[in-house]
């Protein structure tokens, strides 16, 4: 789908400048996602995406699109290798599509469409096919969006516009600042940009963070849990972990209590000083490779704790769901969360059937599995219902590798932040987390932590909500469907009543 009856209205872009442009998406885009304090280069990653789109044909735009993904996704993905082998670079050839697609799609929409609707339609554009890329078809895969590369302290009001809306938003600004490109070619150039990004980036760093910290008062914990990092333990295992997690706390308390006598406070001991009963223990997806055990329910009835631990919920032969169970303090299950979305390629169990929360003695708590997380429609579920916490039971493999294990890591902070409500991501080896409703992270435990403990106190005193996003995102979906057959009506008119090449 080519047009070249109006490529006067963008200034064609040189094969040497589009690959200064494409190796520099690449280097952008790394950074962003490599070190926290560089997230704000992922808009320089959109801003050289964007000029792509100036390239002279809509093949070569799809192809430095392609590049970019080819080059850059491969750097922090390495963990498909580990996972899958060879097979790793189609999945990162899937991944690249959607990139050059996007940057195809953006030059049809500047050559095709009068001044301004063209560049206009390029924030809907790139929302449209990150949120089908993440959430809509069968090799949904959400992470390394731009939205996650401000994990995990994201300073921007991800609460309010969420991952999808912050990656319209500075779509948006990227399109700006290559639109004023085309007319002031000599006076906007890639430098400006990063000046101006990294002279705001320094702003919001200086006066966000001291603004967040005078509105926000941390509220008594009402409800403390803990965790025990633990991958395809046994029986003993287990029981030994569990007993360890009991004198820990005991320990931790005897610190406290020993630190008030003396006058002595602190940030990291604040749940302790005003909540010292521990209610909850959890344990990661498939530490059982069946439902709870009779000895792991005595232990929960014989020391009067709660406890969340992932098995399998076994239907008939060989079919399962991957479940969550939660053990009463009578040794009892009460309640189970299947997992909504098995992954892909791998033997994750079946669908869940449905989702529903735990009305637990502290609050309403949701449960999602592991990769659940990732996608909105399953955890928008359960702020639906009116959960006020989120538990994550997690399996992350050590041997798939530390960076798998810390692009997961953004994930939680991220949604505690859209949705104002605290999550605890308890996985198999590192890195568990325990994240308020700002999206901070107050707990969390190293990779690979193998027996590591973790501890997390939570206020349970308000229901989630949902971002803007998530009707903005379903919107831009709707508009990238209509500009494709839009623009494919018009390369198929122009082909066959005029003749136009494409």
């Amino acid at each position: 789908m080519d047009s070249r009856a109006n490529t006067a209205a963008i200034k064609p872009l040189g094969m040497l400048k589009a690959l200064g442009y494409m190796l520099a998406a690449v280097a952008a885009f790394t950074l962003a996602y490599s070190f926290n304090a560089a997230s704000f280069l992922i808009v320089v990653y959109l801003y050289c995406l964007i000029s792509l789109a100036r390239v002279k044909t809509s093949r070569q735009a799809f192809y430095f699109g392609l590049g970019v993904g080819m080059l850059a996704y491969p750097i922090q993905a390495t963990f498909f290798w580990n996972i899958f082998g060879p097979t790793a670079i189609a999945l990162w050839l899937v991944l690249a599509f959607w990139l050059g697609l996007f940057v195809m799609l953006s030059r049809l929409c500047l050559v095709n469409f009068k001044k301004p609707w063209g560049a206009l339609l390029i924030p809907f554009l790139w929302t449209g096919l990150e949120y089908f890329r993440s959430e809509l078809y069968y090799l949904r895969f959400s992470w390394l969006n731009v939205g996650f590369a401000f994990s995990p302290h994201p300073i921007f009001p991800i609460n309010f516009f969420g991952v999808y809306g912050i990656g319209f938003l500075l779509a948006g600004v990227a399109t700006f600042f290559v639109v004023v490109g085309f007319k002031f070619t000599r006076r906007i150039r890639l430098i400006h940009v990063i000046g101006f990004v990294l002279f705001v980036w320094a702003i919001a760093a200086l006066l966000l963070p001291t603004f967040a910290k005078s509105k926000y008062k941390r509220p008594f914990p009402n409800f403390r849990m803990a965790g025990v990092q633990l991958e395809f333990p046994i029986a003993n295992e287990i029981d030994q972990a569990l007993d360890k997690i009991l004198v820990e706390n005991d320990n931790q308390i005897t610190t406290v209590e020993n630190d008030k006598k003396l006058g002595r406070n602190s940030w990291n001991v604040f749940d302790l000083l005003h909540y010292t009963n521990l209610d909850l223990i959890v344990l990661s997806e498939y530490t059982l490779d069946g439902p709870p055990t009779e000895q792991l329910k005595s232990w929960c009835r014989e020391n009067q704790k709660f406890l969340i631990v992932g098995g399998k919920d076994v239907t008939s032969g060989k079919d399962y769901y991957n479940t969550a169970f939660v053990i009463s303090t009578n040794g009892e299950v009460v309640f189970k969360q299947a997992k909504s979305v098995p992954i892909q390629f791998f033997k994750d169990g079946l669908p869940a059937p449905e989702q529903k929360l735990w009305e637990s003695p502290w609050g309403k708590i949701g449960i999602c599995i592991c990769y659940d997380l990732s996608y909105t429609r399953v955890t928008d579920e359960l702020v639906r219902q009116g959960a006020q916490m989120l538990i994550v039971p997690t399996m992350d493999v050590a041997d798939w590798g530390r960076r798998q294990h810390e692009l997961h890591a953004r994930v939680a902070p991220v949604r505690a932040a859209e949705y104002g409500i605290p999550i605890f991501r308890l996985a198999s080896s590192g890195i568990s987390q325990g994240v308020n409703g700002h999206g901070w992270v107050q707990a969390s435990v190293s990779f690979p932590g193998e027996g590591e403990m973790i501890f997390f106190g939570a206020s349970l005193n308000r229901k989630g909500s949902l971002p803007l996003d998530r009707l903005l995102a379903r919107f831009c979906v709707l508009i990238t469907a209509l500009v494709i057959i839009v623009l494919t009506a018009q390369t198929l008119r122009r082909k066959f009543s005029k003749g136009v090449p494409t």
